[in-house]
């Protein structure tokens, strides 16, 4: 593990400590926080987007398979594919890691909303079927350091490289040293890093809320239940959970069946808003940006990252969040959707 300054940090670290280079090629999905794919381009590669499941809404292994043949085909492989672990669900990782084997490309998992979930009695964390994990520690996030994130991986050689371009790309271990060891305060910079250290005072309140992340998780999972049992027969669906996963609920987020209501989506986000439900919308695609357009992706590109986009509303989940305040959220939306 690799302590970082920021999650968006430890995914630029990522990237650069598996040798991403200009020209390069990274495939992430679209509807995700823009660092999953800005930072590709810190490293001067290209960024391309695979389109989500309608069902789990993360990355789509149907469409991931065949864009990687066609990619093939045409010599233009991504080197590395950052699957997102989006509301805390973790994706199909096995089918992933498979198709990295065939095609040869590396695995950085997102997993900045998973930390506490499990896939087939795996926590998220091990890289059993990647090359790295990325964790955040935002203040929203499972666990806080009131900023930070972290870097999980198996390769000894890629830890030793984190390490380095976190730390302004000095080591101070010898058997890595290309000069003579000149002392006992002898150091080497032998690469161009970063200052992307998290401080002491953060690792301090990481240490102290990990040791409650199985009750963090847990108390989402139960709030997340409540939500299900109460909101089933609204025009919503649901959250869908795969059999093999368990998931961290870093977020809950419904979609709007728009066909069955008469309002639209903006206006069942500002009567939430208005009624003093804090909602949000997890994420607007990526390749919408103005600046991602400007780098040529157009509407209608990814359409069910599209459709999602039009669909989707998180509403609050978190430890604390009371008995009385959840069923205010599930009140409400009762009266506007129905």
């Amino acid at each position: 593990c690799t302590s970082m300054n920021s999650a968006t940090s430890a995914l630029h670290v990522a990237c650069l400590s598996l040798g991403l280079k200009k020209n390069d090629i990274v495939w992430t999905t679209p509807n995700t926080f823009v660092a999953s794919a800005n930072c590709a381009l810190y490293c001067g590669a290209k960024i391309d987007f695979v389109d989500i499941n309608s069902e789990t809404n993360l990355i789509d292994i149907q469409l991931l398979s065949k864009k990687l043949d066609k990619a093939e085909k045409a010599n233009k492989l991504p080197k590395i594919i950052i699957p997102v672990h989006l509301t805390g669900q973790p994706t199909n990782q096995e089918d992933i890691y498979k198709l990295s084997k065939k095609y040869n490309f590396k695995i950085i998992e997102d997993a900045s909303h998973s930390m506490g979930a499990i896939r087939n009695k795996e926590p998220v964390g091990t890289c059993k079927w990647s090359d790295i994990t990325i964790f955040s520690f935002h203040p929203v996030k499972i666990i806080t350091t009131g900023e930070g994130g972290m870097i999980l991986t198996n390769n000894v050689d890629v830890n030793h490289k984190a390490k380095l371009f976190r730390t302004s790309g000095i080591t101070r271990e010898k058997s890595y040293f290309d000069n003579k060891n000149l002392g006992p305060w002898y150091y080497e910079q032998l690469v161009l890093g970063y200052n992307y250290k998290m401080t002491d005072i953060q690792a301090a309140l990481g240490m102290s809320q990990l040791k409650r992340l199985d009750a963090f998780v847990n108390e989402r999972n139960e709030i997340a239940k409540s939500y299900n049992d109460e909101l089933i027969n609204l025009p919503i669906k649901l959250p869908f959970i795969m059999k093999e996963n368990y998931s961290s609920f870093h977020l809950y987020v419904i979609r709007l069946e728009i066909d069955k209501i008469k309002i639209t989506h903006k206006e069942v986000h500002q009567k939430l808003i208005e009624k003093g439900i804090s909602v949000n919308l997890h994420y607007f695609p990526v390749h919408l940006h103005p600046f991602y357009q400007k780098l040529g992706f157009k509407n209608g590109m990814f359409p069910e990252s599209e459709k999602y986009a039009e669909q989707a509303i998180s509403i609050p989940i978190f430890p604390g969040l009371s008995n009385i305040d959840q069923e205010y959220i599930i009140k409400t939306l009762r009266k506007i959707l129905i």
